[in-house]
Formats: C-alpha cells, structure tokens, sequence
C-alpha cells in the first residue's frame, strides 16, 4: 500500500458458514480479500486461531502492516454482543460459543485497537457509507444467509438499540404459529423462511434429497420444478411479509438486501419488490425502493473495517 495514505483498517466478518478477512481504507476501497470455511463445531479456540491467521495472509496480500498502513482492526459477528467488553455472548450460529472475548484476543494477535459490532449493523453502516444507501437519510439493511440479520440507518446514523443488540430483523415474526426458528426457538420468524437454511431444508424435506443449498433450489425453481416453485414461492411471500412490517413500522426510503440468498437477484427481489409496494401502508409503500446491496459478498469485510475506522480511527462515537 502506498506511503502517506490515511490508515487502513483490518475487517474481520465471522459468519456461520464463512470467515472473511480483508484490508479496507478509508475511503471503502479493499485492498484485499480471503474467505475460508467456518468449521464453527471446532470451538472458539480453533476458529479465531484460522480468523487471525486469514487476517495475517490479508495483510500480507495488501502489502500492509500493522501500527503503519493498517490502524486497526474490526470484527463483524451475528449477535448476542457485549460491545462494551467486546465480547460474543452466544451467538445462534455459533453453537457452544459463549463470552468469547473476541476483541481481546484480536488486539493481542495483531497488536492493535479492535472494535466489534454486530455483523447486520455493520453492514448497514458499510452500505449506507459506500454502498447501494450512500446519499440516503433512512434505511434499512437485511442480510439473507446462513440466518437473517439487519441493521438500521436512521437520519444517517446506525442504531443498535439500548443495548447494543437490536435490529433484529430475521425475528420479525411473519407466521406466530409456523415453523420452529433455529436461531431464537420462537416459531414463525423471518428466518425460519428466508435464510438459506430454512430454503434448503424445506426444499430438501420435501424432495427428500439431502445436500440442497438455496442456490439448488432457485436454479431449480426457475427450470419449473413444481417442489422448488412452491418452496421459492413461500419465501418470496415471507419476505414481503416482513418486509411490509419493517416499512410499516420505519418507512425507510431505501432497504438493501445482502446476502448469499440474494444471488438469486430479481428472481427473489422482484416479486418481493413488488408485494411490499401493494401491501405497505401509503405512502410509505409507493416511495421505498427495494435493492440489493451495492457491496456483495465484500459487505461483512467493509462493514467490520467501517465500523472500526469511525470508532478507532476517526474517533466518532457509534
């Protein structure tokens, strides 16, 4: 990287099919970017040991060192978070992880100031900052992936809520009596429809083909085969339905959908798009544009490395 440049920043995105690692700078551009596989059943230990790792080899790649070209670092991981001592307190996706002290353990790898978010919020910040939401005042992002996440912009700031830990947008309840939801035990979740779990696993239910992934079932569902239809057909209308809610209750101008469901573009997005237009309130309904996010699979990486560049770097409050 060059000399004389303002710092770089270190993201971290800690997911619960994939680590990503990557070095951001100020102005959102990455540098570099590595994904491996989680393997999150291997225990915290062996997990942060494969992240910090990763980070290293990003480093490296971006031709950047720590207390020179990079500044700090950030870590994006779904909640529920500790902020104030940087801790995952039990992460869904991460079964058996409970007050990982992953800012701890990242500052002592690196040598470096380290801030962590939920990885929804600091998606949101990334798109809103260099994403399909720049310009924007009020919007709201989802992730659609191994769960369901979110943020939300609000007169140009992310809020988290009072603890830290809101915007929990996969927990909207679309169905109070429906299917069980992996991530909170409730039933009838936004989650429970939408994530590429639940996609998989009904398609797979039905067919009695182990193995899918929502990627199997969009393609599927688009050649016209009757299980794959039915079942793309239900999340669309999941996601309306939740999203008609979120748009009810914020009237953003903007909601941005991120994620590996979101490969699938207008194929989900469309219909979606479509529906929340016909069954939000007016006029918040007919003025809210439905996107997908700016920032592809790079969103986790930029949004860790956001989130600490304003906290760390730049030292504004968030």
């Amino acid at each position: 990287m060059s000399a004389g440049t303002a710092p770089s920043v270190l993201g971290l995105d800690i997911g619960g099919t994939k680590l990503a690692a990557g070095v951001v700078d100020a102005d959102g551009r990455v540098h570099s970017f590595l994904v491996v596989p989680t393997q999150g059943e291997q225990g915290p230990r062996a997990v942060l040991d494969r992240l910090f790792a990763l980070g290293r080899k990003a480093l490296a790649e971006a031709g950047a060192e720590p207390g020179g070209d990079v500044a700090a670092v950030g870590i994006g991981c779904g909640g529920p978070l500790d902020l104030d001592r940087g801790t995952l307190l039990a992460p869904p996706h991460l079964p058996g992880w409970r007050d990982v002290p992953v800012v701890a353990e990242a500052g002592a790898a690196f040598g470096l100031p380290a801030a962590l978010d939920n990885d929804g919020a600091a998606a949101a910040a990334a798109e809103h900052c260099y994403g399909a939401g720049v310009g924007t005042r009020d919007m709201v992002y989802l992730t659609l992936s191994t769960g369901v996440g979110g943020g939300i912009v609000v007169d140009g700031e992310v809020r988290r809520g009072a603890g830290g830990n809101g915007a929990e947008l996969g927990h909207v309840i679309v169905d109070r009596r429906g299917r069980p939801c992996r991530g909170c035990g409730g039933r009838g979740c936004l989650e429970a429809y939408v994530s590429g779990t639940s996609i998989a696993e009904r398609a797979a239910d039905e067919l009695g083909t182990p193995g899918l992934t929502a990627a199997d079932v969009a393609a599927a569902a688009a050649a016209g085969e009757p299980v794959a239809v039915r079942v793309w057909q239900e999340t669309v209308a999941a996601l309306a339905s939740g999203l008609t809610s979120i748009v009810n209750v914020l009237e953003p101008e903007l909601i941005v959908l991120g994620g590996g469901v979101t490969r699938s573009g207008e194929a989900l997005i469309g219909p979606a798009r479509a529906a929340v237009r016909a069954a939000a309130m007016t006029p918040a309904g007919r003025a809210v544009r439905v996107e997908r996010a700016g920032l592809g699979d790079r969103v986790g990486v930029v949004g860790a490395a956001a989130v600490a560049q304003q906290r760390l770097v730049d030292g504004v409050p968030t």
